[in-house]
């Protein structure tokens, strides 16, 4: 419970289902890949806000490994954001595919935990949203589908597009393996 509240985990549900609600709102009857990859980037970044804690002379004194718990935090952080968004399929017509969501919450949460290390545990959102941005940028400013392109834009690939798979996993075993052994820069 200690780590929670460190880690302003309440806050950060608490923010989640506000933003997951006004998300579904806005794009209701519209729920197709733009939208469902807008709500998963912004629920890894709401979430992602508490990848370090309050004080450092805390964490240092825990008693269990944080390397085990590190992991699970990133794992909670996109277990939350699958849940999200696919809580709107119970109701909704138009349906992204599943692969699509995991394979985007993986690369999301990795990109939180790179950035927790590069930039601080406060700043886990910012990596997701500029790939978000970048992605969406270069996806509405041109057609290619050289496979750069495919890497950059893998937020709004297809499932069966191996490049934006591949992007995704490297993302996520990067992102989970450097935060999980390095925790967020303090």
């Amino acid at each position: 419970m200690l780590y929670a509240r460190s880690r302003a985990m309440p806050a950060s549900f608490a923010a989640l289902v506000v933003s997951m609600a006004a998300l579904w709102f806005l794009a209701r009857d519209r729920w197709s890949q733009v939208p469902v990859t807008l709500t998963l980037t912004v629920a890894v970044a709401v979430l992602a806000i508490g990848l370090s804690g309050q004080d450092a002379d805390l964490d240092r004194s825990a008693a269990i490994r944080w390397l085990p718990r590190r992991g699970l935090h990133l794992l909670l952080i996109g277990g939350l954001g699958v849940g999200a968004v696919l809580l709107p399929r119970l109701w909704e017509e138009q349906r992204v595919p599943v692969e699509i969501i995991v394979r985007n919450t993986a690369g999301l949460a990795g990109l939180a935990g790179i950035a927790a290390v590069l930039f601080g545990g406060a700043f886990g959102w910012t990596l997701p949203l500029v790939a978000l941005v970048v992605a969406f940028v270069v996806k509405v400013a041109s057609s290619d589908t050289d496979t750069v392109g495919l890497v950059v834009t893998w937020l709004f690939q297809p499932a069966d597009v191996a490049a934006a798979t591949w992007a995704a996993v490297v993302l996520a075993v990067a992102g989970f393996g450097t935060y999980a052994a390095f925790g967020a820069r303090r």
